[in-house]
């Protein structure tokens, strides 16, 4: 074995101090080759860097003839630099000439070189180049030569990943790091962005690899690991409601990651090698992220969130970091980017600040989703490991109406998204201009436009917009943010000054509607295998009625001399609802005997969004005072739907004849009973749709604040007469196809609707 004279740490500070040298980029890398090559004892080091097509490009060489450098190029899987990039793991051949992926390249020179080391240059566990030392004579690379060269690729790494290189190719193709990208989603909130990347839980970087007390380390690591364990258990205990099932399977092994003997086995065999512990753990989780990425059985790749969860956690001990960004560390244009988030992470940040936001994981009707497009921040989710591939800082541009973002875009991208956010704003300005103009169809129908709210801040969009009425105010908004469960003072405080923002305008209250993905951190005992049918909503408060009688307190002495509309959610029978309004008649009475001035009217209704109220809809609509179609889940529980689940969640059309013909019947059911009925899920916010709800007997709908600009003028432009005569043959006769979409598109374009 050849022993590297003065070892990898002597190399690594020296190739420190190269990189922080006032240099051109190409003079850097012609430096740091010919010190690798005289620390390894070779006569060649070569660095190829992964181009945006794919192809390995030659950037620096000490010993192949230097002409070649950035002229010589190797595809994908080609040659054993292509090997290396395609497997992601190091290469020691003492004959290389031999091995049947070897490729030679004139140019080079390289065929006088018998023994080859290459080893894979990897960021987040994509390769993103390929360092390899080469020697005349025939010889077996030591484990240590390996792990030390493995260990100057981190470094290497760190100079690819900063942008330094781009630019300089001969063949001006782009590096692939930090190169310029545009990626397709779901757009889940409309509205553009243009921005900086900020990440909701922000990487370490690594920037001291070498240790300087390998036992130090070691005790730094093992102390990190112990902490980041007692994290896990705690967060499993936590959700651990004694019931076995798949979410249980899944915190098990999350689990079992953060205790695998394997993984912490090479964590302290990467520290003894004389790394620190943060780049310890990078260069491990670097490796068996690579590993993983190239597996084809599903249940692997999916453990690779759980494996860069574990990684960042233990990271993120060693730094002495918080997990999470705090709020007010956010900067000025902000573009959040997350793999997942809850609604009340998402409420805690500055609105006044954050441009854009984007997610790993979020479906069309999540809670995350609502929260949005109430906030009207401009959002895409479903980009496949976007938290891998951005870097704090980094230029972004999110575009909420296509579902697309662009990463890193160039410069005409960036102006012609300007261009296109000035044209949206001047299109929301003549919005604006209708703001006072009744809401009529063309052949004189009245529909009423209201607004979906949750918080204060909400209520000036109210005026803005010119809805008639707050059709739906989530009062769990105000729960989640609270650290305590609000006081009836509290909440009696906030309702009132909802209803005096209103003005003459009504609010109608929907009852605390928590459960789901919507948790309280103080409440216990709400974590269920399945929490979207579990004890949710109503159900809590029919369970734990001096919650719900506390809310219903506050609302009726709020409302003291106005109107009051309160509507419970989550109801499945009659009997829950009339014993709701047993409650509810209970507290007025209370109130008014107690010498407080009761509301001048007080309204209790329901939430249309158990499928079992479908057949028991005349008894709910004679019950109630009026009914309010939640369509979100109604949809969700109708096709058996998670609507958080992105595999599913975009399954099934709303504009399929079997929802539509459930819709219909709700608002029959008020005709014949003279009950209202307005719609308030997302749904009643698209266009489309809109028109079709219109068709089929909605006239009042309630929507988030940037929808309601839309929805009025397409409504002016529609003939609702018109459009029921046609979608009615629609529904009686259905489609092989279940979803109505696309002769619905054609029906507006027909009639001259505004889409």
């Amino acid at each position: 074995m050849m022993r590297a004279p003065g070892g990898p740490r002597l190399l690594l500070r020296r190739l420190r101090e190269v990189m922080a040298e006032p240099v051109i980029a190409q003079a850097r890398l012609d430096r740091i080759v010919v010190l690798i090559a005289s620390n390894m004892v070779a006569e060649v080091c070569s660095l190829y860097v992964v181009r945006a097509d794919g192809a390995m490009e030659l950037f620096a060489t000490e010993g192949l003839n230097r002409e070649a450098v950035h002229l010589t190029t190797m595809r994908p899987g080609e040659g054993l630099v292509g090997l290396i990039a395609s497997s992601a793991e190091p290469l020691a051949l003492s004959d290389a000439q031999h091995h049947p992926s070897f490729s030679y390249r004139p140019e080079t020179g390289e065929e006088i070189y018998q023994s080859f080391l290459g080893v894979p240059v990897l960021r987040g566990g994509a390769t993103i180049g390929v360092l390899v030392v080469q020697n005349r004579a025939r010889r077996a690379y030591s484990e240590e030569e390996i792990e030390a060269l493995q260990t100057t690729a981190m470094l290497l790494a760190e100079m690819i990943a900063s942008g330094e290189l781009q630019g300089i190719a001969s063949q001006g193709a782009p590096i692939a790091v930090r190169r310029q990208l545009s990626l397709k989603g779901l757009g889940i909130a409309d509205g553009l962005g243009l921005g900086h990347v900020v990440m909701h839980q922000p990487r370490v970087t690594v920037s001291t690899i070498v240790a300087d007390d390998v036992e130090s380390e070691l005790t730094r690591l093992e102390t990190a690991i112990s902490a980041m364990r007692a994290s896990v258990d705690s967060l499993i205990d936590r959700s651990d409601d004694g019931v076995s099932g798949e979410h249980r399977d899944v915190l098990e092994a999350f689990r079992m990651i953060a205790h695998d003997r394997g993984w912490l086995r090479r964590l302290r065999e990467a520290v003894s090698s004389g790394l620190t512990a943060e780049a310890a753990v990078e260069r491990v989780h670097n490796d068996a992220r690579a590993k993983l990425q190239r597996q084809t059985d599903p249940y692997l790749r999916d453990r690779l969130h759980d494996l860069t969860d574990i990684a960042n956690r233990l990271l993120h001990q060693l730094a002495g970091q918080s997990l999470v960004l705090l709020p007010e560390e956010l900067p000025e244009n902000a573009i959040l980017v997350a793999r997942s988030m809850s609604p009340a992470a998402l409420l805690d940040y500055d609105r006044a600040r954050l441009r854009g936001l984007v997610l790993e994981e979020a479906g069309a009707s999540s809670h995350i989703a609502i929260v949005a497009r109430a906030l009207a921040i401009p959002a895409v989710s479903d980009i496949a490991n976007i938290s891998e591939i951005v870097e704090q800082g980094d230029a972004i541009i999110v575009d909420g109406d296509a579902g697309e973002i662009y990463l890193r875009p160039p410069a005409d991208v960036e102006a012609a998204y300007a261009e296109k956010a000035r044209m949206r704003a001047r299109r929301q300005a003549q919005y604006r201009a209708l703001r006072d103009a009744p809401t009529v169809s063309l052949d004189g129908v009245s529909i009423g436009l209201h607004m979906n709210a949750g918080l204060l801040v909400d209520m000036p969009h109210l005026a803005e917009t010119g809805a008639e009425s707050i059709g739906l105010f989530r009062t769990e908004l105000q729960f989640m943010l609270a650290s305590r469960f609000p006081r009836p003072g509290a909440q009696q405080q906030l309702y009132r000054a909802i209803l005096d923002a209103a003005g003459e305008r009504t609010v109608t209250f929907r009852t605390l509607d928590i459960g789901g993905d919507k948790l309280l951190p103080y409440m216990k005992g709400l974590e269920e295998e399945n929490p979207a049918l579990g004890w949710r909503a109503l159900r809590i408060g029919l369970d734990r009625p001096p919650l719900l009688r506390m809310q219903f307190r506050a609302f009726i002495r709020a409302a003291a001399g106005r109107d009051l509309k309160v509507m419970a959610p989550m109801v499945s029978t009659v009997d829950e609802f009339r014993a709701a309004r047993a409650m509810f008649d209970r507290e007025l009475a209370l109130s008014v005997g107690r010498g407080y001035e009761p509301p001048r009217t007080a309204s209790l209704g329901v939430m249309v969004e158990v499928p079992s109220l479908l057949w028991q809809l005349d008894e709910i609509a004679t019950a109630a005072d009026f009914l309010s179609v939640g369509s979100n889940d109604l949809m969700q529980y109708l096709y058996a739907v998670d609507r958080d689940n992105r595999r599913v969640a975009n399954r099934f059309d709303p504009l399929s004849v079997g929802f539509l013909r459930a819709l219909r019947s709700i608002a029959d059911a008020g005709e014949r009973h003279g009950t209202p009925v307005t719609l308030c899920g997302e749904i009643g916010g698209r266009t489309l749709e809109a028109m079709t709800l219109m068709a089929i007997g909605y006239r009042e709908l309630s929507m988030s604040a940037p929808a309601i600009g839309p929805i009025k003028a397409m409504t002016l432009t529609l003939n609702v007469g018109e459009a029921r005569r046609e979608v009615e043959p629609m529904l009686a006769k259905g489609r092989e196809n279940a979803s109505l979409r696309e002769p619905l598109q054609q029906l507006a374009e027909r009639l001259g609707v505004r889409l």
